[in-house]
C-alpha cells in the first residue's frame, strides 16, 4: 500500500502516468453503470454507491455531498458529489426513483467510500421506479471488461 501511494506521489511529481492496480473487486450481485456506480437491488429498494475502481482512481475521499431525503433521482442524473485530495466527481443514479435514505455515517466519515466501497460507504437508498432500466446497466464481468478497456486506454 504504502509503495502504491509513493509511486503515486512519484509519478504525479514526475508528470507521468502510473498504472493502476488492474484488480479493483467487481461484486457480482450488483448492476454497474459507465459512470462507475453501483446499484444493489432489493425488491423496490436500490443500494448505490461509488464502485471500488472509481475509489481507487480518485484516491483519499475527503467529503461526500449527499441529497436530501425525499430527492427525486433520475437514471444518469447526478444527485451528488465525492470530493478527493486528487479531483471532484460528479455522483449519477442509476437507477431512477425518490431517496429513501442517505448514509449519514459519510458526514462524519468520508473514507467509508474507500475502505468499504460497497458495504458500508454505500452513499443513498432509492425506492425505485422503473426495474426496467436495470437492463442498461452492466453486470459484474461486462463491468470487468470496461474497466479494464477503459485503464488501457489512458
Amino acid at each position: 500500500m504504502a509503495s502504491r501511494l509513493w509511486a503515486s506521489r512519484a509519478a504525479s511529481y514526475l508528470r507521468i502516468s502510473a498504472f493502476h492496480r488492474g484488480f479493483a473487486t467487481v461484486a457480482k450481485d450488483f448492476k454497474y453503470a459507465d459512470s462507475h456506480e453501483w446499484v444493489k437491488v432489493e425488491g423496490n429498494s436500490a443500494t448505490i454507491g461509488i464502485t471500488d475502481h472509481a475509489q481507487d482512481h480518485l484516491g483519499d475521499v475527503v467529503y461526500v455531498e449527499l441529497p436530501e431525503v425525499g430527492t427525486s433521482v433520475k437514471q444518469g442524473g447526478s444527485f451528488g458529489a465525492v470530493e478527493s485530495v486528487k479531483a471532484t466527481s460528479d455522483i449519477n443514479s442509476p437507477v431512477s426513483g425518490k431517496v429513501i435514505e442517505v448514509n449519514e455515517e459519510l458526514s462524519s466519515s468520508p473514507g467509508l467510500v474507500n475502505a468499504s466501497p460497497f458495504e458500508n460507504g454505500w452513499i443513498i437508498k432509492v425506492e425505485v421506479s422503473d426495474a426496467g432500466e436495470l437492463n442498461n446497466l452492466m453486470d459484474a464481468d461486462k463491468y470487468a471488461k470496461f474497466c479494464e478497456e477503459e485503464d488501457a486506454s489512458h
